[in-house]
């Protein structure tokens, strides 16, 4: 009878948990779904290479978009991402407990939950105001100040996951503390923090509010990071509230290729990572 019992609560939880697994998955495949079957019929070459046209006239692309979202990401990942990972290392293995480690654990969730719009108005009223110009670069700074606390708190819980005897077995052969956090614990963390950084490009590759503020727009090839660049993003919203039914077409092509840019990025960094642990 007991051994019964677990095996009718056992396949009842299995089946609640395949059950979540499902709906969790519904949206996700919903969305995709939705986005290739809208935007699939407007990708063509001349997406990929043309510039947008003036309004009402038909065709164009979403290259300079496309090119500029790829230069915001950059600028962002070169700035957040190691600004992320260099304080979750102080926070694990130098500093746990103290004042300073709680304030900055503190600042890290109130940041993760502030509206990215008001992000962007405060570099807008920090950066935009005092230089009078729009550019790439304080897009790419209001990006990287939405990713450092992801990245913070994701590489800050890989780096605990490191096990203690790890760091022991470096220490007893006379290794350096920074230098068995560079050689041993983070390459064990190595595949979680890369997941993390992955995850922040991935959330902030979408925003289009900070982007309003600092990077603006541009319907032409950006000459100079210290100018309006376009972005996958602005165009989208630009093209999707507008009354012409060729650039709605084109928005959801846009979206479509925003998310497989997205993709290509997270595998990319997992073919990568895979090489070089071969």
């Amino acid at each position: 009878m007991i051994n019964k019992s677990r095996k009718v609560k056992n396949t009842v939880m299995m089946s609640l948990f395949v059950i979540s697994t499902i709906l969790a998955l519904v949206p996700l495949f919903g969305v995709l779904g939705y986005v290739v079957l809208n935007g699939i019929g407007a990708l063509d070459f001349d997406f990929f290479t043309n510039l947008p046209k003036p309004l009402g006239v038909v065709g164009g692309g979403m290259a300079n978009a496309i090119v500029g979202t790829l230069i915001i990401i950059t600028i962002a990942s070169i700035i957040g991402i190691p600004v992320g990972i260099l304080a979750a290392i102080y926070l694990t293995e130098y500093d746990r407990t103290s004042w300073l480690s709680t304030a900055v654990r503190f600042t890290t969730d109130v940041l993760t939950g502030i509206p990215s719009i008001i992000i962007g108005i405060v570099v807008y009223t920090t950066i935009i105001l005092r230089t009078k110009q729009f550019s790439a670069i304080s897009g790419g700074i209001a990006l990287a100040i939405i990713m450092v606390p992801l990245v913070i708190r994701s590489t800050e819980e890989m780096l605990k996951l490191v096990p203690h005897t790890i760091r022991e077995a470096a220490y007893a052969l006379g290794i350096p503390k920074w230098r068995a956090i560079i050689n041993v614990v983070l390459p064990t963390a190595a595949k979680g923090i890369l997941t993390g950084a992955m995850l922040g490009v991935a959330r902030v590759s979408g925003e289009t509010a900070p982007l309003l503020f600092t990077a603006f727009g541009n319907n032409y090839w950006a000459k100079s990071l210290n100018e309006p660049i376009a972005a996958l993003p602005l165009q989208i919203y630009q093209y999707a509230i507008s009354p012409y039914e060729d650039w709605h077409r084109q928005a959801w092509a846009g979206s479509l290729v925003l998310i497989l840019l997205v993709m290509v990025l997270t595998i990319s960094a997992r073919l990568i990572f895979r090489t070089r642990k071969g």
